[in-house]
């Protein structure tokens, strides 16, 4: 009997002894938690006019929170309504973000048609609101040849700031690599965040371009915390790859920058468009530096 008792606690313990180990295994296996990575949409601009709403599936099937848009005009994104589009990006289970569009001043400046031009901005302001963004982005400006016509933008940009707070949205703007050259002995992008008003207008810096404009993001963070609240996060094809872009310094350092959203970007691939931004999405998601959310 005393025999039969030690085999059963033997038994026992063994049992245990596995069950613990399964369910220390399936929790050293369990899948990393989501974090928060958005993904602008001309990423995958060629594929999302073949056939939309597959594109906006297969993104968010790998794992993307939300999208920036790519595709406004008219009063439309992607030619639906605000609300249409809206409720596109939220059934399959994404964010509307924020959007890239503008006008730009004329040339000169000076023969800008303002009537037109706020006309314009005020159904374009509408319109991402209608759609729930949280932010509306110029995404480029004709490169101006004088200091003159870089205030000119940069008097425009804080106009139109004022108005897209008062419509509960925010403003900014998206670099490429001409604004870190001079205008008249003025390197343009210093010369922007000094001359547009924070409350009014924040900088979403494209990293890739500005390390392509020679200046380390880093460095720009330091010297204008708070500016940057929508970074975008591109290499010059998947992310990760041309190791030119110090990713873990940018987002150890997002906090310094006043980031709270990071955007994915890819524009050129080595395979697909959607095999680029899941590889891209895919280095993020698992880059211990990278933290769940940047927002909260």
């Amino acid at each position: 009997m005393k025999k039969r008792s030690m085999l059963l606690s033997t038994a026992l313990l063994c049992s245990l002894f596995i069950f613990s180990g399964c369910e220390q295994g399936q929790q050293k296996n369990a899948p990393a938690e989501k974090k928060d990575i958005y993904l602008q949409l001309y990423s995958v601009r060629d594929d999302i006019k073949a056939n939309y709403a597959a594109i906006i599936d297969s993104v968010a099937k790998i794992g993307y929170t939300g999208v920036e848009a790519a595709g406004y005009a008219d009063g439309q994104f992607y030619g639906m309504s605000p609300a249409d589009f809206k409720k596109s990006i939220e059934d399959a289970g994404m964010q509307v973000l924020s959007s890239h569009t503008g006008r730009p001043l004329a040339e000169p400046t000076s023969d800008t048609n303002w009537e037109e031009t706020w006309a314009w901005w005020d159904t374009a302001i509408q319109a991402h609101k209608d759609a729930g963004m949280k932010y509306l982005v110029v995404a480029w400006i004709p490169t101006p040849k004088t200091l003159a016509d870089l205030k000119a933008y940069c008097d425009y940009f804080n106009q139109i700031g004022e108005k897209c707070n008062a419509a509960g949205l925010r403003f900014g703007y998206h670099n490429h690599n001409f604004e870190f050259k001079e205008v008249e002995g003025e390197v343009m992008y210093d010369y922007m965040l000094k001359n547009t008003d924070p409350a009014k207008v924040f900088f979403q810096m494209d990293v890739y371009w500005t390390v392509m404009g020679q200046k380390a993001p880093v460095d720009y963070f330091n010297e204008y915390p708070g500016r940057f609240e929508i970074l975008h996060i591109k290499d010059s094809k998947e992310l990760g790859q041309s190791g030119m872009v110090g990713f873990d310094a940018i987002y150890n350092n997002a906090d310094k920058a006043g980031a709270k959203y990071m955007v994915v970007e890819v524009e050129r691939y080595t395979g697909t468009p959607l095999e680029g931004v899941k590889e891209s999405y895919d280095y993020l998601n698992t880059a211990a530096f990278v933290k769940g959310s940047y927002s909260k």
